[in-house]
């Protein structure tokens, strides 16, 4: 029913592992609960082609390819194009008065996300560090630990990196978090990873209303990830400045091509797919349009 029901997923692959399939597509909620069931999958002599997120520690030989966006290119893309924006206030940002940056993840357990939101982290330290900045990433000790970069305490840093991550994934504690962070005074900018905690990002906004493009005047710049109405419509009114959306058609394309492939016993290669910036002037563009679900 949601993303957090990690328990009926791997229910739900082990009846399928019963019925013997030809192959198995698998979009992992939580990437460690389901090894038992790929060890099942692989004895079986099942293939199994894991699509949008990978499974990192899966059993030798249980995943024959992975279909997934590049998840750290795709949060650094989230980066890159949010820094020109707030790059005036972070050149002005003092450990005496620093800035923050918040980031939401829906959790810390699916590889997609992790690898997208250590991407946009990883990112955001190289462009802050290049104009000299130092940064300190607090938080969720998942993303605190494994963040590449970041040189400096909350206490001495000029640019302070905070990432939340709510106990269940929903929008609404999603926006709890959320509002946690754009409440702070010095809170420049925001990013949501998917689109559960960039939909909580604008449910908190709808209570706070500091989202914009002008951060000299006080305006929290915010960036999204993903599709769906609401974030498209905070994409075309100017709330969020813009968003990263995946290729979920070549997704499910590429997930069904490699399936047949691995029935009839070819051998497979992992199928990387793009993640593209999106924003008010181009999401009506045909590269972009047909990527934009509702």
């Amino acid at each position: 029913a949601n993303e957090s029901d990690i328990a009926d997923q791997v229910q739900m692959l082990n009846d399928a592992i019963q019925k013997a399939p030809d192959g198995i597509g698998l979009a992992a909620c939580d990437t460690n609960s389901v090894l038992d069931s790929l060890t099942a999958a692989l004895n079986a002599g099942i293939p199994v082609v894991c699509f949008d997120t990978g499974v990192s520690d899966a059993p030798e030989g249980s995943v024959v390819a992975t279909v997934a966006t590049d998840n750290k290119a795709a949060g650094a893309c989230a980066a890159t194009n949010m820094y020109p924006v707030i790059k005036d206030v972070v050149a002005a940002a003092t450990a005496d008065k620093p800035v923050r940056i918040g980031e939401v993840n829906q959790d810390a357990t699916a590889l997609n996300i992790q690898e997208r939101g250590l991407g946009f982290i990883d990112e955001m330290i190289k462009l802050c560090t290049a104009d000299g900045k130092k940064v300190a990433v607090v938080g969720n000790e998942f993303y605190v630990n494994a963040a590449e970069g970041a040189d400096a305490d909350a206490k001495d840093a000029d640019v302070v990196i905070q990432v939340a991550v709510p106990a269940q994934t929903t929008v609404e504690l999603c926006s709890t978090e959320a509002q946690a962070i754009l409440s702070q005074e010095n809170c420049i900018a925001i990013f949501g990873s998917n689109q559960v905690s960039a939909e909580g990002v604008l449910a908190a906004n709808a209570n706070l209303n500091v989202l914009g493009s002008d951060p000299a005047n006080g305006d929290v710049v915010g960036v999204g990830f993903d599709a769906g109405s609401i974030i498209k419509a905070a994409v075309k009114d100017g709330t969020f400045v813009g968003a990263v959306t995946q290729s979920p058609l070549m997704m499910g394309y590429y997930a069904i091509y490699a399936l047949t492939a691995a029935a009839n016993g070819q051998e497979l290669e992992d199928v990387p797919t793009d993640g593209y910036w999106y924003d008010s002037t181009n999401m009506d563009s045909e590269e972009i349009a047909p990527n934009l679900y509702d």
